[in-house]
């Protein structure tokens, strides 16, 4: 059997009638959550070589089956045309050389990385004389909901197999033939490594049903993850019986400070801003010290304006900009790209050319800004104040906090972390791009020589 012919069932659910679909969707997922249950007894005690030996033929496997895989996504593609999906929905659809590449290096570096599983930290002889510890293990089994970005399937399959975990995944339809043939390779990778095929799965259906069932069935799955839009997340965060690792918005801020070097700032907010405006860790929100506003802020909103990037200003940032903009030579075009903020542009991720400026009067007034505004995703300081930063990066409640950077590095890959599953703007034990210690808990071992308590 080829490794792009394999599936989960022998059969394709969603080519079956719909009442007969309704018939067999419990047993289906049933199915599911018991061969994932089983393959995680066996992935909690699969030794690092096999987990990485898992994770090379699949880096292998991208790569020489990429022919393949792009014909899969452009089935995915042509639907997508055809509904008139366009825009970063579309974007998000596309599977390429540079983004197959991305994942194949990302097994590479997680099949590299040390191995945390059964690693045991902070063992204290206690004065019973016996000595505590804590050994790290895996989840068990988790859920990965997630829309369209096919190469998700990859990021959530190796972190899955690196960790010790099975994983069910179930993909949006709008990247159903992707999913199914990316799916098929990590279980020939996983087969390839001596390790349980089914250790990672796929819900084959488009069915929407599958979902509800799936998060509220505490005994196929320790552990859900949505990743998508902020509906599929509400509704997964209100239905699921399970925990749920999860971020709703990336309203992300950029702050420039007085005093700040301006050439760098005007190089890292357009880069925050638009070097991709679909990603939640796209900069959002401009945050600028009245200080440094005559400096940098016309030029600033010169470039942005050139770029087609609408601009909601405050009050004072909008006037400024309209009187002092036209003897810049900007054209009129671009000056109708300046607009007046509303209260909701502060809260909103707009995911798409439209950023949002507010003058402020200091680094506190910006603090506190972005913690009531912000989605606590990732927010940013440009600043040569070492005071400045060290409160920014002290009082802003984010998952990511960043000084002198763009808000675009924050990302599971860019931290070094092989791949990220997604990121989390909960505060318990994962919080920011989760990867391998966050699909991880800890248990305590306590080791004695016969000892009893008195």
């Amino acid at each position: 059997m080829t490794a792009m012919s394999t599936s989960t069932s022998s059969q394709d659910p969603t080519q079956r009638p719909s009442q007969h679909l309704s018939e067999h969707l419990s047993e289906h997922l049933n199915e599911l959550g018991l061969a994932a249950r089983a393959a995680s007894t066996l992935m909690a005690r699969a030794s690092s070589a096999q987990k990485s030996r898992a994770l090379l033929h699949l880096a292998q496997l991208l790569t020489a089956q990429e022919p393949a895989l792009l014909a899969a996504n452009e089935h995915d593609l042509s639907n997508a045309r055809a509904k008139g999906l366009s825009g970063p929905l579309f974007d998000r659809l596309v599977l390429d050389h540079k983004t197959l590449a991305t994942c194949a290096l990302g097994c590479e570096q997680l099949a590299a990385a040390a191995d945390c599983i059964g690693e045991i930290t902070g063992l204290t002889q206690q004065p019973s004389g016996i000595r505590v510890g804590q050994m790290r293990v895996p989840i068990g089994v988790f859920a990965m909901i997630f829309e369209s970005r096919p190469n998700v399937t990859i990021e959530a399959a190796s972190l899955s197999i690196k960790s010790g975990n099975a994983c069910i995944l179930r993909g949006g339809s709008e990247a159903f033939e992707s999913n199914k043939a990316l799916t098929a390779l990590v279980q020939e990778a996983l087969r390839l490594a001596g390790l349980p095929a089914l250790a990672v799965q796929r819900v084959d259906t488009t069915d929407r049903q599958a979902v509800g069932e799936l998060i509220a069935n505490p005994q196929w799955i320790d552990l859900v993850i949505p990743r998508g839009g902020k509906g599929l997340i509400e509704r997964i965060s209100k239905d699921a019986k399970v925990p749920v690792i999860k971020h709703l918005d990336g309203n992300c801020h950029t702050y420039v400070d007085a005093g700040c070097d301006v050439p760098m700032a005007l190089t890292v907010v357009d880069n925050a801003k638009t070097q991709k405006y679909s990603p939640c860790n796209a900069t959002e929100s401009l945050l600028v010290h009245e200080a440094v506003m005559p400096d940098f802020l016309p030029e600033m909103a010169k470039r942005l304006l050139a770029k087609g990037v609408e601009l909601r200003c405050c009050e004072r940032s909008l006037a400024y900009l309209k009187a002092g903009l036209p003897a810049r030579q900007v054209s009129e075009v671009q000056i109708a790209g300046l607009k007046a903020a509303t209260e909701q542009d502060w809260y909103e991720e707009y995911l798409a050319p439209i950023l949002s400026i507010k003058v402020v009067a200091d680094v506190a007034a910006a603090i506190d800004h972005i913690n009531h505004y912000s989605s606590h995703h990732t927010d940013a300081i440009l600043s040569e104040n070492h005071r400045h930063i060290q409160r920014f990066v002290r009082e802003v409640d984010s998952a990511s906090v960043m000084v002198n950077t763009s808000t675009r590095f924050a990302d599971g890959f860019e931290y070094g972390l092989g791949a990220e599953i997604g990121i989390s703007t909960d505060k318990f034990h994962a919080r920011g791009p989760v990867g391998v210690l966050g699909l991880t808990s800890l248990k305590y071992v306590v080791l004695g020589q016969g000892e009893v308590r008195v």
